[in-house]
């Protein structure tokens, strides 16, 4: 099955840029949910994360949610996904990855672009208690974390389809761009670098020696943080290394569950190509790639009555799926 969006994606006037859609996106998502029960889930390595949740009826489908760095269940484009789940009648789960459920996490080590693990926990027990399909979103770095967990499990994934969107495939080229450029490519690297250097002061002091915080502070490239901090503590050698093993896009070919890979052509934070030409070569993939849109943003309709058109998107994708195979996992 081979996805054509169900309308063309056209900016709304007066934010047809990449930053304009970008940055208009982050501030115009409303962020009401459908009622919402938090769970914790204990891991196997003593640490935790934290789910909210909304179930469907018996059969319905559920769909589970991926932030992007340093954002949270709280995101916009994560509540845009769970408003859209529960007007169809479907359940829901928004992961919030280790140390972004607005509580610390308990070891010296969080989250980080190929992490799978905790995913594939949090899948397992949605699997055990929903008796519909279940069904995958991710955003940016959660899409990329989405992509390796489906190309991990293969022919054995747990969800009946997944949906990328604006996923940093080649994540050394993703820091590439965001560490090189000036103007707004330098406010998003600042935002990026103050939250990640807070919570790393913080886990500093409960875990001294985690790693150099005299480097840490010095870092001012999203490149010279992993380097230094993501990588070291989560058992990588570096930065180049890190980027190498957790990268989606070299390994697309392995996925096995029909996946929809959405992005802009004008990501003003990932390099060309944005989604690896060799995508189009699986026949589980479904790349729509538009001229605008910006990082996770898409936004359609008029400035006072803005459109999400990438969540509505990726939620037909799933509509068409489950339609075209009703016996899926």
């Amino acid at each position: 099955m081979k996805f054509q969006p169900t309308e063309p994606f056209v900016p709304a006037p007066g934010i047809r840029g990449a930053h304009a859609q970008t940055i208009y996106a982050s501030l115009a998502r409303p962020t009401r949910v459908p009622p919402l029960r938090r769970e914790r889930r204990e891991l196997p390595d003593g640490d935790f994360v934290d789910l909210d949740s909304f179930d469907g009826p018996p059969g319905a489908p559920h769909v589970v949610v991926l932030h992007g760095l340093e954002g949270s269940s709280q995101a916009g484009y994560v509540t845009e996904v769970l408003r859209g789940a529960a007007k169809r009648g479907w359940g829901a789960t928004a992961i919030n990855f280790r140390s972004c459920s607005g509580e610390p996490n308990r070891l010296a080590r969080a989250y980080h672009s190929g992490d799978t693990h905790d995913t594939r926990l949090v899948m397992a027990d949605v699997r055990a208690r929903v008796t519909g399909p279940m069904l995958a979103v991710g955003f940016s770095l959660g899409a990329n974390v989405l992509c390796r967990l489906l190309e991990e499990t293969g022919d054995a994934a747990p969800v009946t389809a997944a949906a990328s969107i604006s996923a940093p495939y080649d994540l050394a080229a993703c820091c590439r761009k965001l560490d090189a450029g000036g103007g707004f490519l330098w406010l998003y690297r600042m935002r990026f670098l103050r939250t990640l250097k807070s919570k790393s002061r913080e886990k500093l002091a409960r875990f001294p020696g985690a790693f150099d915080g005299k480097a840490m502070e010095a870092a001012r490239t999203i490149f010279g943080f992993d380097d230094v901090v993501t990588g070291p503590l989560h058992g990588f050698e570096g930065a180049d290394h890190y980027y190498r093993e957790a990268s989606s896009g070299p390994r697309l070919g392995d996925i096995r569950r029909p996946t929809l890979l959405l992005s802009a052509a004008d990501d003003p934070m990932l390099e060309t190509p944005v989604i690896p030409a060799a995508a189009r070569d699986n026949p589980f993939l479904s790349v729509v790639l538009t001229e605008h849109g910006g990082h996770v943003g898409f936004v359609s309709g008029r400035l006072h009555r803005p459109c999400f058109w990438a969540e509505d998107q990726a939620l037909r994708f799933f509509e068409q799926v489950l339609a075209e195979r009703p016996a899926a996992v």
